[in-house]
């Protein structure tokens, strides 16, 4: 048995099903790992979502901010796909239904102690162990699945607060926390999170790479995250700095990668979509 972690996704579904075909992987024996990102700018979000629903118990997937945005844009009066966003076939599909409801009950963060590796789309706040990023991340799956969920959806979007402070409350808590798990890229030099940056190198303005951080409360976890297509981090760095950065572009027309957790060993296929990157 194999376990397979894979970076975004993004609606790549033709680069899905090449990768799981360069791993030779086999649902009856091997484990999936995918750090979210499952739908959104790429063509077939649709089929992605549906794939990754029927191999079962084999997958375990986290959200991104992306699976979020398409709970947000079905579920959520007044919000409305973006301009780029391909999420028509999943919103307007006669089982939308089901896989909104799919998404819903997936986590924000998974942790095996035995693998000895903790999976998140983004990242962690330098302030945070693992028993608090799995206590917070638990307050926003339950606020996922609860009946109030969109309440939740619908003050989801913003940038503020900016700095971890445990005595946080209600939904400015809850933003907070998601946007650690699923967008954060840089920290400031007094620990806040800075949600602009995209490049691989900070801009000179005093922003560290959030996995880079001083004293960070998690730096003996190995973590596997997606979300920064421009980091590139070179994969000899990665044991070093514990840190396994996945998503290298498959929807702007880089790769589509894997890792085997139990080795490390690394595959990786050419993607054949090209979405202009912005």
């Amino acid at each position: 048995m194999a376990t397979y972690a894979i970076g975004d996704l993004q609606g790549c579904h033709r680069e899905f099903e090449a990768l799981l075909a360069r791993i030779a992987f086999e649902p009856a024996r091997d484990r999936l790992w995918l750090v979210g990102d499952l739908v959104n700018r790429g063509p077939q979000s649709a089929a992605v979502l549906r794939r990754v629903m029927a191999l079962g118990e084999c997958v375990v997937t986290v959200l991104g901010n992306h699976d979020l945005h398409l709970l947000a844009c079905a579920c959520v009066a007044g919000v409305k796909p973006r301009r780029r966003d391909t999420l028509d076939d999943i919103l307007a599909a006669p089982d939308r239904d089901a896989m909104l409801a799919w998404l819903r009950r997936q986590p924000l963060l998974h942790h095996d102690a035995a693998l000895g590796y903790t999976l998140v789309h983004a990242g962690l706040p330098p302030q945070w162990d693992l028993d608090t990023a799995l206590a917070c991340a638990g307050e926003v799956e339950q606020a996922l699945q609860g009946d109030d969920f969109g309440d939740f959806l619908a003050h989801m979007y913003g940038d503020e607060p900016a700095r971890w402070d445990a005595t946080l409350r209600g939904q400015a808590r809850l933003r907070f926390i998601t946007n650690c798990l699923t967008r954060i890229r840089y920290c400031t030099a007094d620990g806040g999170i800075d949600l602009k940056d995209k490049g691989d190198a900070g801009t000179g303005s005093g922003l560290t790479p959030w996995f880079k951080m001083p004293s960070r409360a998690s730096h003996e976890l190995r973590i596997v995250f997606g979300h920064w297509s421009t980091l590139r981090l070179p994969a000899s760095q990665w044991p070093q700095l514990r840190v396994y950065p996945l998503d290298t572009g498959a929807v702007w027309g880089g790769e589509l990668t894997a890792m085997r957790l139990e080795d490390g060993a690394v595959f990786q296929v050419k993607s054949t979509t090209a979405v202009p990157f912005d």
